[in-house]
């Protein structure tokens, strides 16, 4: 499964170079330090010079970040930005890389069956050739949903912030997830989720300026659910959000937001962003222990109550 130099038309010792560890540090206060760790690490793709493009949660609430090369070097950086929609991250290097970095290219024109190399740092030995099998929405219980997620296999190990290429050379995703036995061809394997590049070029140049990518803040609910049957049951609340405020608890079925009946992720998340921006009040439609009942929550923009970065 290792890539060959000789099997590309671009420099692949050179494309296996542009992506580095990512080690991060983040307080135990921190509100996602019970969900991803104080302790985090990862990839890191470069993109500019000394800019690195990462999944977002390596970097979250971080406070110190450090770039680790194929050669041996540590350079720290800083979160530069963090898009809760995309779960796309900027770090800014805060010494010279001195990196060729990867081109950034498009996934819509990568079809199913296509071959992909998937990076991780480390070279060679980390990185692996795979095959891209879908290219479908994805919804993630933390609140996420991707319109057209990309889906790799075989999965690649260290999945965090990995590098996916085409054959052209070009950075067409970023890695997310590893999904354990999905079904592809009547088959149980285990995949990679893939952020698709095609997301982070309208929102870059924002990213770099404000940190942000310039779009108003969707609401979040600070729920965990997951999709059962048809329903939509809450698994999980996290700390100091809204619906830890309203009382919902986990086990409660989602029937509807509003007059909005859901009966899948993506529907709750689109009819709970359709209401309005955060901060606005979201109803939900619960059952409890067989009883209906109403919940209303004070939705919140989630980055507000998230730790800032201490920059040098």
């Amino acid at each position: 499964m290792r890539p060959e130099p000789q099997d590309y038309s671009f420099d692949l010792s050179q494309t296996l170079n542009a992506v580095v560890l990512v080690t991060s540090q983040i307080p135990p206060d921190a509100l996602t330090a019970s969900v991803l760790g104080t302790e985090r690490s990862g990839n890191g793709v470069v993109i500019e010079r000394n800019l690195v493009l990462t999944i977002g949660y390596l970097v979250t609430e971080a406070q110190q970040i450090w770039l680790t090369l194929n050669d041996g070097r540590t350079v720290p950086g800083d979160v530069l930005a963090y898009d809760q929609a995309t779960g796309l991250g900027l770090i800014q290097a805060l010494g010279q890389l001195d990196i060729t970095p990867i081109p950034i290219g498009t996934a819509t024109r990568a079809e199913v069956g296509d071959e992909l190399v998937v990076i991780g740092c480390g070279g060679r030995d980390n990185t692996i050739e795979a095959q891209l099998v879908a290219k479908q929405e994805f919804a993630g219980y933390w609140e996420y949903l991707l319109d057209e997620a990309l889906f790799t296999a075989p999965a690649h190990e260290n999945w965090g912030g990995t590098a996916v290429v085409a054959a052209d050379g070009t950075l067409i995703g970023i890695g997310s997830l590893q999904i354990q036995d999905a079904e592809v061809n009547g088959e149980a394997q285990d995949l990679n989720m893939v952020v698709p590049i095609d997301l982070l070029p309208p929102i870059l140049s924002n990213m770099k300026r404000t940190g942000t990518s310039g779009r108003p803040p969707r609401p979040w609910l600070g729920l965990y659910a997951t999709e059962t049957d048809d329903t939509v049951v809450v698994i999980g609340i996290a700390d100091r959000g809204p619906a830890a405020d309203a009382g919902i608890e986990p086990g409660d079925i989602i029937v509807a937001v509003g007059n909005k009946s859901v009966a899948s992720l993506a529907s709750f998340f689109k009819a709970t962003w359709d209401e309005g921006p955060a901060g606005c009040s979201i109803t939900l439609q619960i059952i409890r222990d067989g009883r209906p009942r109403e919940a209303v929550l004070v939705s919140a923009n989630r980055t507000e109550l998230l730790k800032r970065p201490s920059l040098h």
